[in-house]
């Protein structure tokens, strides 16, 4: 038992040290995975990485309530079937 708590503690430490090194659905799956555990064990865990990989995705902009976009360098978001830059 004492094995097992010192091997999920090392995880858990290894995956909070290279989870902000990592983005999209990678950080999804980790932080998914490691909440689904605590909670469901290792059913949840592996439900948990799911749903977070493909939830967790990459990271969404808002300006003023609208989803933002880039071409390029210029920003955009979407308001009545047009294009807004700022």
């Amino acid at each position: 038992m004492n094995k097992i708590l010192i091997a999920l503690a090392s995880a858990g430490a290894l995956a909070a040290v290279a989870a902000p090194a990592l983005a999209g659905p990678v950080s999804g799956a980790l932080i998914g995975a490691g909440s689904g555990a605590v909670i469901a064990g290792p059913p949840g865990a592996v439900v948990g990485g799911v749903i977070g990989a493909v939830v967790g995705g990459p990271d969404m902009h808002y300006y003023r309530g609208h989803r933002v976009y880039m071409e390029g360098q210029r920003h955009y978001y979407w308001s009545h079937h047009r294009r807004h830059y700022y």
